[in-house]
């Protein structure tokens, strides 16, 4: 039932809309951007922003793959993707100083970026296992189980509900910053919302995933109008 259950397709139905919809428009804003020149790379405009910041030690490399870019709070580094790192263009700079506002956060405790990153081991748990625990208990006919697994997997819920302030909050410092920093002059600071703001999207299609995803299981259980048959 719980590998091929359409009750689950319609819980998801809406989520992974918003996901398609999102990645795409994410990647139609990037695009389209990053055919507009910009005065440096999105590492060196990252490295003018930290450096601004006085975060000097925070390291700057290469990731892997597209739009891949992460900031590391443990080793207080970016990584940015080839298109962010090494291209001089107004999508370069918006991603770039995104990840380098995470790392003004971390210099400045900010809380919901603690949270998150406190919550990183629980949410991996969670994530991998809550479901398997979910389905052994639907298997056993162990409602400890399912409970136990519909726990467990509310914590990438969490995870991902906290997610949204510290992503949300990178992109109005960049927003800001690119600018009073210099980096981009006021009439460039639009094609950077436009960036931005897309990939927002990607976070909260994300949220809304993980959250139809609980509310199927809880379903699932009976403890929200359905049935554990």
């Amino acid at each position: 039932m719980l590998f091929f259950d359409p009750i689950y397709l319609l819980f998801l139905a809406p989520g992974l809309l918003l996901s398609l919809w999102a990645s795409a428009k994410t990647k139609s804003a990037f695009n389209k951007w990053g055919k507009v020149r910009a005065r440096m790379t999105g590492a060196q405009a990252a490295r003018s922003m930290l450096d601004r910041a006085g975060l000097y030690d925070v390291k700057i490399g290469q990731a892997q793959g597209f739009l891949s870019d992460h900031y590391n709070p443990a080793t207080r580094s970016l990584a940015l993707s080839p298109k962010v790192y090494g291209e001089a263009s107004i999508s370069a700079v918006g991603v770039a100083c995104h990840e380098a506002g995470h790392a003004l956060q971390h210099a400045q405790g900010y809380a919901p970026l603690q949270l998150r990153s406190a919550l990183v081991p629980v949410a991996g748990i969670g994530s991998n296992f809550g479901w398997i625990v979910m389905m052994i208990g639907f298997f056993m006919q162990s409602m400890g189980m399912i409970q136990l697994g519909i726990l467990l997997f509310s914590a990438t819920v969490v995870f991902q509900l906290v997610t949204l302030p510290v992503e949300f909050d990178a992109s109005n410092r960049a927003k800001e910053l690119v600018v009073n920093y210099g980096i981009l002059g006021p009439s460039e600071r639009i094609g950077v919302d436009k960036v931005l703001n897309a990939a927002a999207w990607t976070y909260v299609a994300a949220a809304v995933t993980s959250i139809l995803t609980l509310l199927y299981f809880l379903f699932r259980a009976g403890l929200l109008g359905g049935s554990d048959d």
